[in-house]
């Protein structure tokens, strides 16, 4: 049963703006979920927003943990001791994550093979021998797609383990056909989402998705992925995150293979077979001594509240909030731009953007940036 703290915490989670920072940013200011959720009409109202915003019920949050229950998962909050410890270290990690089937192979070394649906008979082959060899040393990552993921998932079953990371709802196996696909893995690995139970598949859901899959993983193989693809948007999230990022060379008469030669142009590792992969992770110590860090990657540690956000409310929030408004754009600012130019207390600014993003009519980015919300996407 869930405590009455990861209750308020869950209820935090899923109400109306909280996004993953934003939730972040709240509990380290007013530390506990309870006191957050009380604050929230407040913030969203001095943040320009007339209407409360929707906070889902004790009941409610009650009957999501009961819904992943009875289906045999479990809710996992970021700094609970099951939490992935590379997903973690994402500036904007989940603060919950629904996990079926073993948590504990979260934190085991892995690696991400991702690509194209529609993979060539080749494309799939090779998808499907790195899988396999790999898997006898790490866990293999990927999105439960037709085409390369799913052969990558079903090959490393034959030699290792497999966590599927997931668009959707764990009640709704997507695509339909690789509904037995997620049932092995359940059982021989994990399948793990954002999403909460019933959640329909959407095209806003996938970049979620794959956010999921590179944040697991020590480094992200791809093979045969066109421009533009989910694929190269794991690849880039990696690269973002200090990770390794892998390609297969493919033809260039085929479009399914321009995004992983795009890829090998911009500094990836070409990769012909396993030895490619485990040759370039071996200064990675968590693929060897137990507990070791890897290698440019920092220690997983509690997030610490920053001064600002342990106040309740800073002097002179009225005139900053038109000040910090008026040096916003759609263009993505950093915190240390708006401090320098706006010449006000750093707990000021951070109380206002915290409104603003709360009444929707600001948009938190990783890396502390900010930008303004026009009036057609708030």
């Amino acid at each position: 049963m869930p405590t009455e703290d990861d209750v308020q915490r869950l209820r935090l989670v899923r109400a109306e703006g909280v996004g993953p920072i934003t939730c972040r940013r709240l509990l380290d200011r007013y530390q506990s979920p309870a006191r957050a959720l009380a604050a929230l009409p407040h913030l969203v109202r001095a943040g320009g927003k007339a209407s409360p915003p929707v906070i889902p019920s004790d009941a409610d949050a009650r009957r999501e943990f009961e819904q992943v229950a009875k289906l045999g998962g479990r809710l996992i909050f970021i700094g609970d001791a099951d939490y992935p410890p590379l997903l973690a270290q994402l500036d904007d990690a989940p603060p919950v994550i629904a996990v079926f089937g073993d948590a504990a192979l979260l934190a085991k070394p892995a690696v991400a093979i991702v690509g194209g649906r529609n993979a060539s008979a080749a494309g799939l082959r090779i998808a499907e021998t790195l899988a396999e060899d790999l898997a006898a040393h790490v866990t293999i990552v990927s999105g439960l797609a037709r085409g390369i993921d799913g052969v990558s998932h079903t090959a490393a079953m034959r030699t290792g383990r497999t966590v599927a990371a997931i668009a959707g709802g764990l009640d709704v196996p997507y695509p339909a056909e690789n509904t037995n696909l997620q049932r092995l893995i359940v059982e021989r690995g994990a399948v793990i989402t954002e999403a909460t139970p019933g959640t329909q598949p959407q095209a806003r859901h996938f970049p979620r998705r794959n956010r999921l899959i590179a944040g697991l993983s020590l480094g992200v193989v791809v093979v045969e992925a066109a421009r533009r693809s989910g694929s190269l948007i794991t690849a880039r999230i990696a690269q973002e995150l200090g990770r390794e990022v892998f390609a297969v060379p493919g033809s260039p008469l085929d479009p399914r293979a321009r995004g992983g030669n795009d890829l090998l142009r911009d500094g990836a590792i070409l990769t012909e077979t396993a030895e490619d992969v485990l040759d370039n992770l071996s200064g990675f110590g968590a693929l060897f001594p137990s507990g070791a860090t890897p290698r440019g990657i920092a220690e997983t540690t509690p997030c610490v509240p920053d001064a600002a956000d342990q106040l309740d409310e800073p002097a002179g929030l009225d005139q900053a909030r038109s000040q910090v408004v008026s040096l916003l754009s759609p263009t993505p600012t950093k915190v240390d731009d708006l401090l320098r130019r706006c010449q006000l207390s750093p707990a000021a600014v951070m109380a206002v953007l915290l409104e603003l993003e709360l009444a929707g009519r600001v948009e938190t980015l990783p890396g502390n940036r900010f930008a303004l919300l026009t009036e057609a996407g708030s």
